[in-house]
């Protein structure tokens, strides 16, 4: 499981944001979120999924590349819809996919 450098959290996850990545990476997925998936190919962009399935024995998150964690299902639905409105403001397309992969290969505030 890869996460996106510039991580979507609902509110209620963003002061403990590191700690619940950390906690993913080792396995450890809060029931109740919903993870939001770049998806490499076709028409979709973005799906959501419960992180219920993540426990699931068919479930195989080494290729889920994870760009936003939310709380709800509708946190996880207006999550969409705020990132779909700021790649429209700032590229002037909906054209998530390409704006995600810009990201990131450019450098982050932190690393200037």
């Amino acid at each position: 499981m890869r996460f996106y450098r510039n991580l979507y959290v609902s509110d209620g996850y963003r002061k403990k944001k590191e700690e619940l990545v950390q906690r993913m990476k080792r396995g450890k997925y809060p029931f109740s979120a919903y993870l939001l998936v770049l998806i490499e190919d076709g028409p979709n962009q973005i799906e959501f999924y419960s992180t219920a399935m993540l426990y699931q024995e068919y479930c195989r998150p080494d290729y889920i590349y994870v760009i936003g964690i939310a709380e709800s299902y509708m946190d996880a639905v207006y999550m969409v819809e705020d990132i779909t409105r700021e790649v429209y403001e700032k590229t002037g397309t909906a054209d998530i996919r390409s704006y995600i992969r810009a990201q990131e290969i450019q450098p982050s505030e932190n690393e200037m």
